[in-house]
């Protein structure tokens, strides 16, 4: 079989450090990044035990993990409050929410195609 040379358009995908796929995409494509995402979106402040209530098969552990990282992305902000008990929000970021249309299209895509692809 012989093996054809890389179009010139695929050769961004070569070097790991600069692959916007491996760099980007991936730290918000997860099974839990895009549901959390989502819960943001349609509240504008929402509380750990809310998102935790929305997605009800996220273990607490994933959902802090998932939280994290999207803190860390700058997708989304955390805000703690000084009271008794603590009380901690998170809701998105300028960033986070200039992600949310593509998000939106691709939902709208996967409700659209979703028997196609499970059957």
């Amino acid at each position: 079989m012989n093996s054809l040379p890389l179009k010139e358009n695929l050769k961004k995908y070569l070097h790991i450090e600069n692959c916007p796929i491996r760099n980007v995409v991936a730290r918000f494509s997860g099974k839990w990044a895009i549901l959390v995402l989502c819960v943001l979106s349609e509240n504008e402040t929402t509380r750990f035990n809310v998102i935790a209530k929305a997605i009800p098969d996220i273990s607490p552990k994933v959902l802090t993990e998932t939280l994290r990282n999207l803190e860390k992305d700058n997708l989304i902000k955390r805000e703690l409050f000084a009271e008794i008990p603590p009380r901690v929000e998170y809701s998105l970021t300028d960033l986070g929410r200039s992600l949310m249309p593509n998000i939106e299209n691709l939902l709208k895509w996967a409700v659209d195609n979703f028997d196609a692809i499970t059957h």
